[in-house]
Formats: C-alpha cells, sequence, structure tokens
C-alpha cells in the first residue's frame, strides 16, 4: 500500500508547497480533499504551515497535497496518517462514523447553533481531559468546526420541517444523517467533492453544508434556495482533524515539536473559527449575486426546526452510552463552553 501511494506522488507531480524550496532537515505531506483553491487550503493550511515552517527557523517544510492527489477517497485520510501512509492530513472526523464519538459532541444541533469561534475554543478547552483519547494513532496539531450545516436546495422553498419531508439531502457525518431523518427526510452519505454531480443530476434534492463551500464546488450554478435560522443558527456543524502521524510526531526532536505546537495553540483554533465565518459569508454572497435566494427563517420557524431535531441529542447521548462515554455530561459541558466562548 506505501509503495503504490509513493508511487502515485512520484507520477501526479502535485504539490503545493508552503514556502519556497529550502534545505530544509523534516519535510512533511499533508495530504487534504479539497482543491488547492478552497479556503481550507488557501485561508487556513497554508498559512498554518507556514507558521510551522517559520517557527522552525527553516528546519521544516510543509508540502500540501490537495484533492486527494496521493491517492484514496477521503474516508480514507485518517488510516492514511495512522498508516504512516503520508505524515498529517487535514479530514472529516465524520467520514469515519462512530471513530471519534466524544468529539460529536459538538456536531449535535442545539449544542452547535452558530458561533465556530466559541466551539472552536470549547473543543481546545475539552481536549486533554474529553477527547484525546480517541485519536489514537495520531497526534492532534487542531480540531474545529465549519460555520454549520444549512439547507441547500436544488428547486424547493423551505420554511419548515414538513417542507424536507421525502427530500434526499446530502450529508457527511452520522450525527448529519440523524438530523435529516429527525426533518423527515432520507439521508445520503457521500464526501463533499461528490455533491455537485450528485445535485446535477438529481441523486440528491439538496444538502446539508455550510455556505463556504459554495465557491470551491460551485454550488450556486447546482441550487436555487439557501436556508438558515434566524441570527445565522444552524442544524448542527462537522468537526475536522489536522493530525499528524503518531510514530513521526514522536520521532520529532523537542524543538521541531515546539515549532507545530506553537503555530496550533487556542489562539490559533479560535482563529481558525474566525477563517469559516468569513469564508462562510463569503460563500453566501456569491450565492445571492449568482441570483440564489437566500432564506433566513423568522424565530418562530427555527424554533420548528429546533424542536423538530431535539430528540437527536438524545439519540446521540444513548448511543454513546453503549461504549461507557456520559453523553448527557459532555453536552452539559460542551454547551457550557461554547456559551462561556461566545462573543
Amino acid at each position: 500500500m506505501r509503495t503504490r501511494f509513493l508511487a502515485v506522488m512520484a507520477a501526479v507531480g502535485v504539490v503545493i508547497t508552503s514556502g519556497a524550496a529550502s534545505a530544509s532537515e523534516f519535510t512533511f505531506k499533508l495530504h487534504h480533499l479539497l482543491s488547492g483553491k478552497a479556503p481550507a487550503h488557501t485561508k487556513m493550511l497554508e498559512p498554518w504551515a507556514k507558521q510551522v515552517e517559520k517557527n522552525s527557523n527553516g528546519k521544516v517544510k510543509i508540502e500540501i497535497y490537495p484533492a486527494m492527489t496521493l491517492g484514496g477517497r477521503p474516508p480514507e485520510l485518517i488510516q492514511q496518517a495512522r498508516d504512516g501512509v503520508v505524515d498529517i492530513v487535514w479530514t472529516v472526523n465524520g467520514y469515519t462514523p462512530g471513530l471519534f464519538p466524544r468529539t460529536e459532541v459538538f456536531e449535535l444541533p442545539t449544542v452547535f447553533k452558530n458561533d465556530p469561534v466559541a466551539a472552536n475554543l470549547a473543543l481546545y478547552d475539552m481536549f486533554e481531559s474529553d477527547l484525546r483519547q480517541e485519536y489514537q494513532g495520531v497526534e492532534v496539531m487542531f480540531l474545529h468546526v465549519h460555520a454549520g450545516q444549512a439547507i441547500h436546495m436544488r428547486t424547493d422553498s423551505v420554511r419548515s420541517p414538513g417542507d424536507l419531508a421525502g427530500k434526499k439531502l446530502r450529508i457527511p457525518t452520522r450525527t448529519g444523517a440523524w438530523v435529516i431523518e429527525a426533518l423527515g427526510a432520507s439521508p445520503v452519505a457521500m464526501p463533499v467533492p461528490e455533491l455537485p454531480p450528485a445535485l446535477q443530476k438529481g441523486v440528491v434534492d439538496g444538502a446539508l453544508i455550510p455556505w463556504e463551500i459554495i465557491p470551491p464546488l460551485k454550488i450556486q450554478d447546482q441550487t436555487k434556495y439557501q436556508i438558515e435560522g434566524v441570527d445565522k443558527e444552524r442544524l448542527g456543524t462537522t468537526t475536522f482533524q489536522v493530525s499528524m502521524n503518531a510514530s513521526r510526531w514522536n520521532a520529532l526532536p523537542a524543538d521541531i515539536k515546539k515549532a507545530f505546537k506553537d503555530a496550533s495553540g487556542r489562539d490559533w483554533w479560535g482563529e481558525v473559527g474566525k477563517i469559516w465565518r468569513a469564508t462562510d459569508d463569503f460563500g453566501i454572497g456569491l450565492a445571492v449575486k449568482s441570483g440564489n435566494t437566500h432564506i433566513t427563517l423568522t424565530e418562530a420557524e427555527t424554533e420548528a426546526f429546533r424542536k423538530a431535531v431535539a430528540p437527536v441529542v438524545e439519540r446521540w447521548v444513548g448511543e454513546v452510552a453503549g461504549k461507557g462515554i456520559d453523553g448527557k455530561a459532555m453536552v452539559a459541558k460542551a454547551r457550557k463552553l461554547i456559551a462561556e466562548n461566545g462573543s
């Protein structure tokens, strides 16, 4: 497997380095699922990599391989990192359902509402005490959420849960699938790069995704309606990780570890939330300029959605109880920390 990936690496010749080529002592390959033009790449991964390189005084070079150019499909990214096929990955936790159950608490509707900065800071505050144990085989650099699951529809306006009855909606995570089921629709799981053709062909009627992904995937060309709750309230979110192979991490000298950790501190986790909020705002602006209809639900309409998805939280609590996790306590703690870190 490793040999095949290395051969692919040599063949594709697609790599975006975060800085000028130099005779660095430590070179890392960072693999991810979106294009090199996506905001996640240009606004988050590249600046982070450059900061690590700067902190190391040129000893580190991070080569970023976007769009799965090293092979495989997005759900395989975390295993690529664990196996050492690549050094670092940026991936969606939910692409491997049930593998990161504790972290899922931040994906839940009514736990996450509309503030990625507060959620990211709460993730940081809970990481050592509650979350680290489930990241086996990797060293987490940082975790984050996006600005929240909003509704995108090909042809139909949505103002109530009943408007989604019988519809097919794309979602990447099991918590998101539960949201869709609670709304009377049918979830269709697929990595986000596969969404545009699914919308074009009518495989799905819509999707739960943030506004941020609209520009890189041209979602505005495949949908007519974008819907969110009052005050940008969303139907939960998705959690992501940037993580390094554990063996590679453990072999690094202290100064190189410090270069990575100094670039990945609490302030950075918060900054990532700001980045995702800004790119989200840009995405919805582009959709509106393209002629799409942006619907902001009223308070009463938003409350109807809150009531419809409230059972998702209890479903998650019951699900993780089977793994010995006190989900009720984690929900309470996550809500408390998000509130404390809110603006």
